[in-house]
């Protein structure tokens, strides 16, 4: 998975302010519309504090995106929110924000006064990736598509007859939280057996030290370390990597029964552990999309890497989707 493409050199476009706000880190950056990013900035997230707290790590990104010459070219800011959200009020609940439950965040940004009298437009960070790898990266050139965030969690987004698809609330494609163990373990989001339990770089390092795996005094217990060992051939690393991709590959193939994409995307930490991931994911997907119309369907590597979420925040701000979140910072919609 490679890192979308960074500039030093003037635009020749108009520029996107964009965030990328999750429960370790808020990015930021400057893009245009070909997606290069012209100015990064980035600090921790302060996670266990207060709403307001958060607010102010958020306002010292938009001041250090605001403090460069280049934003006078700025016409929007979009956010790609860790969720889930809702954008029809452009609040946003965390998962692992506690602090923010169903917070304002879009009226709250918009009071920056850097912000003044620009757009500022909401997005789930999953989809946010889905827009950016759709516009410039593997699903480029695919009307219907799904793209993974395969990380800590599961995060996901649809891509349904050329256009993102947002849902109703702004949390279509929510993968991670589909039953596919009905007798699994209890999940954080109340249901039991979720996808995200099973597939997610936590699970597969759980799951690799319940069958016995060791992990290296000089390295963390987590899907990299395992990945390190699954590429060594060692039998509890790959055995979780297998049972997560099965996982994986029972929820595209469910997504594409339903809704027929031809892609499934997969980005996010775990992604990067390459063929332990990906060679039995393809060998699972043969397995459950065995409807003759999924004969086509395919799993790959993201392209754009840990650049997609302001990527794609960009992209839907640029396109003014979704409308219904558009707001100005003196009130008027």
């Amino acid at each position: 998975m490679s890192s979308h493409r960074s500039a030093v050199q003037s635009p020749d476009s108009d520029l996107i302010a964009a965030l990328d706000i999750g429960g370790t880190k808020i990015a930021g950056a400057l893009v245009d519309r070909d997606g290069v990013l012209f100015h990064r900035v980035r600090r921790s997230t302060p996670a266990k504090e207060s709403a307001d707290a958060l607010l102010d790590a958020v306002y010292e990104v938009v001041g250090s995106l605001a403090a460069n010459p280049l934003w006078g070219r700025v016409r929007a800011m979009g956010i790609g929110s860790a969720g889930p959200i809702d954008l029809a009020r452009g609040t946003v609940s965390p998962v692992n924000i506690p602090a923010w439950r169903n917070y304002p965040l879009v009226e709250s940004v918009g009071r920056h006064p850097a912000l003044s009298r620009r757009h500022v437009m909401l997005a789930g960070d999953a989809v946010a990736m889905t827009a950016a790898e759709h516009r410039h990266g593997a699903a480029r050139g695919h009307k219907n598509a799904l793209c993974l965030v395969v990380s800590t969690g599961v995060g996901a987004g649809l891509v349904i007859n050329g256009g993102v698809h947002h849902g109703i609330t702004g949390n279509a494609g929510h993968l991670g939280h589909i039953s596919i163990d009905f007798d699994g373990d209890p999940c954080p989001c109340g249901a039991r057996g979720c996808l995200e339990a099973i597939a997610s770089g936590t699970a597969i390092s759980r799951h690799a030290l319940a069958l016995g795996w060791q992990p290296p005094l000089t390295a963390d217990a987590d899907a990299t370390a395992v990945a390190v060992a699954a590429r060594a051939g060692e039998p509890a690393a790959l055995a979780a990597f297998d049972r997560a991709a099965r996982a994986l590959a029972a929820g595209i193939a469910a997504t594409a029964a339903l809704v027929e994409i031809d892609i499934a995307v997969v980005g996010g930490g775990v992604a990067q552990s390459g063929e332990v991931l990906f060679e039995p994911l393809a060998r699972h997907l043969r397995r459950y999309a065995a409807m003759p119309f999924l004969q086509e369907l395919r799993a790959v590597p993201a392209e754009l890497g840990p650049d997609a979420g302001l990527v794609g925040a960009a992209v839907l701000a640029a396109a003014g989707v979704p409308a219904v979140t558009t707001m100005l910072v003196d009130g008027r919609r």
